[in-house]
């Protein structure tokens, strides 16, 4: 019967080209129950969201600002993914005392490792403040709009009362046609408990992210501390386990196709409303131009990281997040063209001029702003992707605004302060030599990427990689930034303090650093040529789309909008399910260890595997935790609308118990971000029977599960 319905949605005229099946990343607080329950969700909304009593989200937390975790023990147990904890791992990691290849398991609270400034934060409230913000801006225009607006922010805020430990965030909704608040718990004592190795838990690595099958254990664990009262604290050995208000039970219950399933979480960005012609610019442009540079910039690092330990612990975690979004956007691009989502937006946008003949001048508008705005944008890719990935342009970057900031009057100690401490922990992982490479390399890229008349009048001298390598070299190895030259006596990569100590000598002397040089020139170019067409045409493309968004909402009665992402909490749902991709490929649910085992390749860095899993294996030692097969499944896929910022999301069943850590998608639905399609469009999550297993069976971790309710 489910398939009979899926392929009715496919079969849809035009006009309706846009309804789709459970997709969506929904305001908890604005739930459909009823399509939740007949999919067969067993509990109500105010069991998932409940600002008065007790709920879900009391236990669903955004980790440190990009992931999601939840708690599942009384004592504010947290589980995430092993990529979301991956920096916090790496940073306990030494040659000598490496948790990325070996893992870590506290024996009990006192060998829980603490993590500077490392965050979660609760959702207490959330509000529909629309009228609020936008109070008084009717027929108003930019950039008196974004004052006013923010006027209105601000006056909200300083209106509510709340705790020290708390804060309010307001945020806007459909392009800014609605806002809502958003109150905030903040806990800052968080401890690292367990991870997995990285055999574990990054199985696969590169070549098996964003793909399924997938048998990657990614999930690593932590706790919440609170003071003696259970509230927020700064970290001190005098804090305890927090208590928290719920936390979800685990379910090792067997999963069967068709089960109903939601995710909570904190997705990050989608742009589901886009015109068809933005859409055929980030496939055919954006996206392509992304990719590129992050080519180049893998291949370097890849080559040393291979042959040497010491930089592959160092780049573990920054070639992680540079692979990651790499992948995804080839993926993007491919799912895109099959879901033939350009076509799909033009047929949905005729059948809306059909039913009102103003959306026709403002999608006219936006196509002519976007031709106009495509060789500015295509250059604005570049460079911004370049400067991110050469990191000596991007420490230049945060000297040049140093300098900037301090000559408009604009450093104060507290933000002094900030820099000196993200500078220290940059230069910890950095290799002036082989970002050298890197940088030299990308510069290569960049001289013959972008038209000559959009660079600085001498850049011809970096279009050969070979000799552009002992050029950046050169200029490297003389610069302060980089570490190599010293200034006020010391090198800055090994006394930050000292190197500011005398800001008058620092400012002067980055003025004539050769790096300071560099990407100035490039960064001047860049603001002169590109920066204020490609921001003014942008400016007037966003009113518009907020106009368009309106005109979509007001127009098409029979769809159900929800906001784009935004971090902020949502929720989404669907069913666990297999998918058919390609033609004659079909793909199961669930895999199980004996795929990890198919897979192992003794030393490969991708899909080594630990001698005690072979042996648990092969002993067929699986406790409670194998299925209906006999073995021990390791991951699954549903039709929940994911994205990032959903790495750690739980994964519910239809009685709100954890059944699944959400950790990434399909290749061919990464998409979903742009263009959601049932047909293709899966999330992956880690078995919640996996996770037990590593931590009870592989890493004699018992008393972590004696701590949780497990449901069998």
């Amino acid at each position: 019967m489910t398939k009979k319905i899926l392929l009715s949605v496919f079969l849809l005229p035009a006009t309706m080209a846009f309804a789709q099946q459970y997709g969506g990343m929904w305001i908890p607080t604005e739930l459909n129950e009823k399509e939740m329950k007949d999919l067969g969700m067993k509990i109500s909304a105010k069991d998932i969201f409940n600002p008065q009593k007790t709920s879900i989200k009391d236990a669903v937390v955004q980790f440190n600002g990009g992931c999601t975790a939840e708690i599942i023990s009384p004592k504010g147990l947290l589980l995430t993914n092993h990529h979301c904890g991956y920096g916090q791992i790496q940073a306990h990691s030494t040659v000598q005392n490496d948790l990325l290849t070996n893992g870590f398991w506290a024996k009990n609270n006192d060998g829980e490792l603490p993590n500077p400034g490392l965050k979660v934060d609760f959702i207490v409230d959330i509000k529909d403040v629309s009228h609020q913000i936008l109070e008084g801006t009717d027929n108003l225009a930019e950039p008196e709009l974004s004052k006013k607006v923010n006027s209105n922010i601000e006056l909200y805020k300083n209106a509510q009362k709340i705790e020290s430990y708390q804060s309010i965030s307001v945020k806007p909704m459909y392009y800014g046609n609605k806002y809502y608040a958003y109150t905030i718990d903040t806990y800052k004592d968080i401890r690292l408990v367990g991870t997995p190795p990285q055999s574990i838990g990054k199985f696969g690595s590169d070549t098996d992210n964003w793909v399924w099958p997938r048998h990657t254990g990614d999930f690593s664990m932590f706790r919440i501390y609170a003071d003696k009262n259970n509230k927020p604290a700064e970290y001190s050995t005098d804090n305890i386990p927090y208590v928290p208000k719920h936390y979800l039970p685990v379910s090792i219950k067997d999963k069967n196709e068709n089960d109903f399933t939601f995710v909570f979480g904190f997705p990050g960005k989608t742009t589901e409303y886009l015109p068809a012609i933005a859409v055929d610019k980030i496939m055919k442009d954006i996206d392509p131009a992304k990719i590129a540079v992050r080519e180049v910039a893998l291949k370097t690092l890849n080559e040393k990281m291979r042959i040497d330990d010491a930089t592959r612990i160092k780049y573990a975690s920054k070639y992680a997040s540079v692979a990651n979004y790499w992948k995804k956007w080839i993926g993007e691009i491919e799912g895109l063209k099959k879901s033939n989502a350009v076509e799909k937006k033009k047929r949905y946008e005729t059948s809306l001029i059909s039913k009102n003949q103003e959306i026709k001048a403002t999608l006219d508008q936006l196509n002519n702003l976007y031709n106009d705005q495509a060789p500015y944008a295509l250059n604005n890719a570049y460079y911004t992707e370049v400067i991110k990935n050469a990191e000596t342009l991007k420490l230049a970057e945060d000297y040049y605004n140093y300098v900037t900031a301090v000559e408009a009057g604009k450093m104060n100690e507290k933000e002094l302060n900030k820099l000196k401490d993200k500078l220290s922990s940059f230069y910890k992982d950095y290799s002036a030599e082989l970002d050298a490479k890197v940088t030299a390399k990308l510069l290569a890229l960049y001289a013959h990427k972008i038209p000559q008349q959009s660079l600085p009048s001498d850049f011809d001298k970096y279009k050969d990689e070979t000799q552009n390598i002992p050029i950046i070299e050169n200029i490297s190895n003389r610069s302060i930034i980089t570490g190599k030259s010293e200034i006020n006596g010391t090198s800055t990569s090994t006394d930050i303090q000292k190197t500011f100590s005398n800001q008058d000598k620092l400012i002067e002397t980055l003025k004539k650093d050769p790096v300071y040089l560099l990407y100035t020139s490039i960064r001047e170019a860049y603001m002169k040529n590109t920066d204020p067409q490609f921001s003014a045409l942008q400016n007037k493309i966003d009113v518009l789309q907020k106009k368009y968004m309106a005109q979509q909402m007001a127009t098409d009665k029979e769809r159900k909008f929800f906001p784009d992402a935004n971090s902020t909490l949502r929720v989404t749902y669907g069913k666990v399910k297999g998918s058919t991709p390609r033609d004659a490929v079909s793909y199961d649910y669930q895999t199980h260890l004996a795929g990890v085992i198919e897979k192992y390749i003794p030393g490969d860095y991708e899909f080594d595997v630990p001698q005690k899993l072979l042996d648990l294996y092969h002993k067929k030692d699986f406790s409670i935790y194998k299925d209906k097969t006999g073995d021990v499944p390791v991951g699954f896929t549903a039709t929940n609308h994911t994205t990032g910022g959903n790495s750690g999301s739980p994964a519910l069943d239809a009685y709100g118990n954890l059944i699944g850590l959400n950790f990434d998608r399909q290749w061919e639905g990464t998409m979903s971000d742009i263009n959601y399609d049932p047909r293709f469009s899966r999330n992956i999550m880690v078995d919640t029977k996996y996770i037990l297993f590593i931590i009870d069976k592989f890493a004699d971790s018992k008393w972590l599960i004696d701590e949780m309710k497990v449901i069998q």
